[in-house]
């Protein structure tokens, strides 16, 4: 089978190719889209990431084109018409367990950064700066933490925050009964936000959660409070963070997720004029820190990533997928 990866990095083809053992592999840099379609040739699956847009047009092309499987090399598949794919008897597969300890740990890490101020640390000694002048952070310890979303990532990420010694508030529609067991307490969504010092989302992009964090959640929120984003950036209005921010209502914003990302993130830019006035805005906060999507880049997870993907479409080829993995049968 021939395999077509979209908006593949130098990193996609290294592991990719590492763990292939019989696939015929061709990678290009583009995004899928209609406009790039037609670079397609024989090939029976596609694997993508989260910013190719598989809408209803691009899937109909796909079927035209006789491919079998889409393969999302992640776990979000917000960006997959998934009734398209089904009508046309198109197979959706993805990793939804790669290395939850990855986008967790690095949640952990932009708290501790906005918190204790490392990276302006950093930059002020390698200047010969050595003030401790607006460094001040917060101990983390007794602190209230509230997780929106359980999964995998958010199961991991809570039981991190647990072992800081902090008060865990957890928000989902199916409570996980060994974090219950852990003294991690399941609220309403009103109370979690009400409470929390910091606030951390790992619940996937759904019409129900788009922009979940809103002006309206954003006045629930303490004044001063954390808010962390490492999951979609869909899950927030960001012109509301922006008001909060500027009105001094929310203390600190993290995130590895932007909702416009997609002609951003994993590109270098920094020859050139970026056009997002709101993530501009974003960045000129002090209390902001923003990185490009690289909660899962670790080592584990890209291993994870690449074994998992080759294996979910040998089980296609098997007529035997997963049902864990499997977002469509054909």
């Amino acid at each position: 089978m021939k395999i077509s990866f979209f908006s593949s990095k130098s990193y996609d083809r290294s592991y990719f190719n590492r763990f292939n053992t019989s696939y015929q592999l061709k990678f290009y840099d583009t995004d899928l889209s209609l406009e790039s379609i037609d670079l397609l040739s024989d090939s029976q699956a596609v694997c993508v990431f989260v910013n190719d847009q598989l809408n209803a047009d691009v899937i109909k092309q796909l079927a035209a084109k006789n491919v079998k499987i889409i393969a999302l090399r992640c776990a979000g598949f917000n960006n997959v018409d998934l009734q398209a794919a089904k009508a046309h008897g198109i197979a959706v597969v993805r990793v939804p367990a790669y290395s939850p300890h990855a986008v967790a740990e690095h949640a952990v890490a932009l708290i501790l950064t906005l918190n204790r101020k490392t990276h302006k640390a950093y930059n002020r000694v390698r200047e010969g700066n050595f003030s401790l002048e607006r460094l001040t952070g917060f101990d983390l310890f007794g602190k209230t933490v509230g997780v929106i979303g359980t999964g995998k990532i958010g199961e991991a990420f809570a039981k991190i925050m647990k072992g800081f010694g902090c008060r865990v508030l957890a928000y989902d529609l199916q409570p996980h009964p060994d974090l219950v067991a852990l003294g991690i307490e399941y609220v309403a969504l009103d109370a979690l936000f009400t409470a929390s010092d910091i606030v951390s989302l790992h619940c996937p992009l759904t019409p129900q959660t788009n922009r979940l964090i809103n002006a309206d959640t954003l006045q629930q929120m303490k004044p001063n409070a954390m808010l962390i984003n490492t999951s979609r950036g869909g899950l927030v209005d960001t012109s509301a963070v922006i008001k909060a921010l500027k009105t001094g209502h929310l203390g600190y914003f993290g995130i590895d997720v932007y909702e416009q990302e997609a002609d951003l993130f994993f590109h270098d830019l920094s020859e050139s004029i970026i056009q997002d006035d709101m993530l501009m805005r974003l960045m000129s906060f002090p209390n902001v820190l923003i990185t490009s999507h690289q909660g899962f880049f670790t080592e584990e997870a890209l291993c994870q990533i690449a074994q998992v993907t080759f294996q979910n479409i040998r089980d296609f080829e098997a007529g035997q997928l997963n049902p864990s993995t499997t977002l469509v049968q054909p």
